[in-house]
């Protein structure tokens, strides 16, 4: 992780480390956030599945 002298404030969840990670970050390719707190950034699987689960039941998303 590099260190940044302005960090963001936000809690990212790492799809490749499956950790929480705050202020330092890894690579954005890695990450899924901001979330406002730790709690939040735990649960990022969990927000995008159930985010893809309400957008394939929207009537109005066309793949066309």
């Amino acid at each position: 992780m590099a260190s940044d002298p302005n960090p963001d404030q936000g809690w990212y969840f790492n799809t490749r480390t499956k950790q929480v990670e705050h202020l330092e970050k890894s690579r954005g390719i890695d990450l899924l956030g901001p979330y406002p707190d730790e709690a939040t950034a735990r649960r990022a699987l969990d927000i995008v599945r159930e985010r893809n689960k309400q957008a394939d039941g929207d009537a109005n998303w066309s793949d066309d």
